[in-house]
Formats: structure tokens, C-alpha cells, sequence
């Protein structure tokens, strides 16, 4: 006898901008059967619910509904947005001390309901508080993800596009490390169709200066960035459920990876349905070695201080 047909659902925790628009989107692509949002305002998630739900007819195929941490009992992605929300002018690190106690009693409520699942993580600095869940929830490491340089990437290509005057889709480049002020852009490997993109070093300062601010000069002129984060969430989803084995910069723990261990970095992963199945080793030259280890190193005092 087959086993009964059990439909792929997400939970979203946190119903801020990142994680409103994250559902949102989710759901006009259809991404899963059954998508939950669960808030410590309940009230909060019960009007986003209501207010997506009204839309259904226009999109259909999806059962939404505010939950409770119990929902996270079938989930197969759970992705965790909430904590306190980045203000202007302070760095993702000063969010720690104020998020990791939030995130000790969420991670806790999960694993009480679901210890299968994958975790997902985007709430800042995600580096670090992925580090904190993998080791507060006891899953295997790959079923632990940061949202890591994907969207910071994503920011560098549309950049290196703008300047090329070619579609940002067609260019070949990311960004790795902390998510965060210490991450760096491997150049070395940068190009379109193979062809090295010919930048002098004005113009590449230029273009990583504007990546690494990118979201400081969103949240100084608008509060918070919500749409692009959305969708590189999005795309990492669309890679588990549809088991892609898709290459994204993800954070994921590192082992002895360009002479870091034991933290969570950005790099590029093989994603597939068991969450990071591979860390592709990047040929990084001497130089962006040197980087992606002080990032490691930046990281890894931080956690040190915290009580896990």
C-alpha cells in the first residue's frame, strides 16, 4: 500500500517586511501546498494571512493559514525572519546580543514540533545565528541554512550588468563570506561567457563598495529591504522542494573550506531536498584567501562570546 500522500509545506516565523513579502512571494509562485505564518503577534499574522488569502481566486492552489509552532510538525521548510529589525546606521553584528535570545526560545518551540525539517534562516546577522541554530536545534548541519551572499551576489551582478549594459542574468559572479561588511568578491573568477569583465581597479571598488552598502542605503532611505531578500529566499525554497541540486552561495558550516572551519560563511553549495549536499571549492587566489579567512576570523570572535 503507498504511504498517504503527505503535501510539502513551508512556515514562515516572523511577519515583518522580510517575511510578509517572502510568503507573498512564495505564494503568487506556487511554490508548496500549504504555507503557514506564525508571529509572536498573532494578530499580526492572522491580517497578513487574511489579507493573501482575499487574493486566492486570482492565484489558487495554495492553503495559507496563521499558525502556531505546532504547525511546524509536517513542515519540510521552516524559515525563520524574525528578530529585531536592522535600524539606520547600525551593522548587522550590533543586532547579535538582541537576536540570539529571540532566536534561543524560536529554534527551541521548532524542535519540539519538527526535528526533520530543513531550517532556513535570514534574520541578522544570519551567519552567525545560523551557527546558533545548528547548534541550539541538533540537526545535521546540512539541513541548516543561511541565507547567506545569495542576495548579495545577486546585488554584485545586477551591478557588474548596469555597468556592462548586459543583463545581470547573464553575468558570472559572486560574493562570499560574512553577509555582512567583511564579505568579499571573488574578481578572479568573474565573467560573461567566460570572457574576463576588464574593470580597472577604480571601477571594481566601485561596483563592491555599492554592493557591500546596498542595504544600508535601502534601510536609510526606506526602513528595510524586503523585496530582493524575498526572492533569493525564493529561489533557495524552489531548490530544496524541487530537489535542484542548484548552485547558490548559501552559508552553511565550513570544514577546513580555503583554511576555515567551524563557522558559517556564504559560499557556493550544491542544494538539492537534503538541504547543502556539497561546498564547491572555490579556486580563490592568494588575496581573496586572505579576505574570505579575516571574515571567517571577524565571525568567529563573535561567537565566541555568545552562550550556546
Amino acid at each position: 500500500m503507498a504511504p498517504p500522500f503527505k503535501p510539502n509545506r513551508v512556515v514562515v516565523i516572523g511577519t515583518g517586511a522580510v517575511g510578509t513579502t517572502t510568503a507573498y512571494t512564495l505564494l503568487l509562485r506556487r511554490r508548496m501546498p500549504e504555507l503557514v505564518l506564525i508571529d509572536v503577534n498573532h494578530q499580526k499574522a492572522l491580517g497578513e494571512a487574511l489579507d493573501m488569502n482575499h487574493g486566492m481566486p486570482f492565484v489558487g492552489g495554495v492553503k495559507l493559514w496563521a499558525g502556531t509552532y505546532e504547525d511546524c510538525r509536517e513542515a519540510d521548510i521552516i524559515i525563520v525572519t524574525a528578530g529585531a529589525s536592522q535600524k539606520p546606521g547600525e551593522t548587522r553584528i550590533d543586532l547579535l546580543r538582541k537576536n540570539i535570545s529571540i532566536f534561543k526560545d524560536i529554534i527551541q518551540k521548532i524542535t519540539k514540533y519538527n526535528q526533520h525539517a530543513i531550517l532556513l534562516i535570514a534574520t541578522n546577522p544570519v551567519d552567525i545565528l545560523s551557527y546558533a541554530t545548528l547548534k541550539i536545534s541538533g540537526f545535521d548541519r546540512r539541513r541548516v541554512i543561511g541565507s547567506g551572499t545569495v542576495l548579495d551576489s545577486a546585488r554584485f551582478r545586477y551591478l557588474i550588468g548596469l555597468h556592462k549594459e548586459i543583463d545581470p542574468r547573464s553575468i558570472h559572479g559572486q560574493i562570499i563570506g560574512e553577509h555582512g561588511d567583511s564579505e568579499l568578491p571573488v574578481w578572479s573568477l568573474a565573467n560573461v561567457a567566460g570572457i574576463d569583465l576588464g574593470f580597472d581597479e577604480a571601477e571594481r571598488n566601485e561596483i563592491f563598495e555599492d554592493t557591500k552598502n546596498a542595504a544600508y542605503e535601502i534601510i536609510d532611505a526606506k526602513g528595510s529591504t524586503s523585496y530582493a531578500i524575498a526572492l533569493a529566499l525564493d529561489r533557495i525554497v524552489d531548490a530544496i522542494l524541487h530537489n535542484e541540486g542548484a548552485v547558490l552561495n548559501v552559508s552553511t558550516l565550513l570544514n577546513n573550506y580555503n583554511g576555515v572551519s567551524d563557522v558559517f560563511l556564504g559560499a557556493p553549495c550544491v542544494v538539492d531536498r537534503s538541504g547543502v549536499r556539497e561546498v564547491l571549492d572555490l579556486p580563490l587566489n592568494d588575496e581573496e584567501r586572505a579576505l574570505f579567512q579575516q571574515s571567517a576570523s571577524k565571525l568567529k570572535e563573535q561567537i565566541a562570546k555568545l552562550e550556546l
